[in-house]
């Protein structure tokens, strides 16, 4: 039986995520993997969906889950709660559960 992902993406930078979910789709189709895709507003709900991905009946479905978005800095201190935040959530839950939690938020300048 294939491994079965799910992704989950921030939509804030919709492009961008449309391109990080092809290019991690692209990655687990061909190793044979099959995946699902949910999407949300942002970078910091991303841990709140994998909590509640957690929570359902049937979340041992998956073998693993790629957190995928973009944090853009910008003229206020948000883009650092952000980024810092998320990773934060995202290494903890890693941890804490045991997960297969692939990390793919990107974090740039501009």
């Amino acid at each position: 039986m294939p491994s079965h992902f799910l992704l989950i993406d921030a939509r804030f930078y919709a492009d961008i995520a449309d391109e990080l979910v092809k290019g991690a789709a692209a990655e687990l189709d061909a190793r044979g993997a099959t995946h699902e895709r949910i999407s949300v507003p942002g970078v910091l709900e991303l841990p709140a969906a994998l909590s509640f991905v957690l929570e359902m009946d049937d979340a041992d479905r998956f073998d693993g889950f790629v957190l995928l978005g973009c944090v853009i800095r910008g003229e206020t201190s948000h883009y650092d709660i952000v980024a810092n935040e998320s990773a934060k959530a995202i290494m903890t839950m890693a941890v804490d559960f045991g997960l297969a939690l692939g990390n793919g938020i990107l974090t740039v300048e501009n």
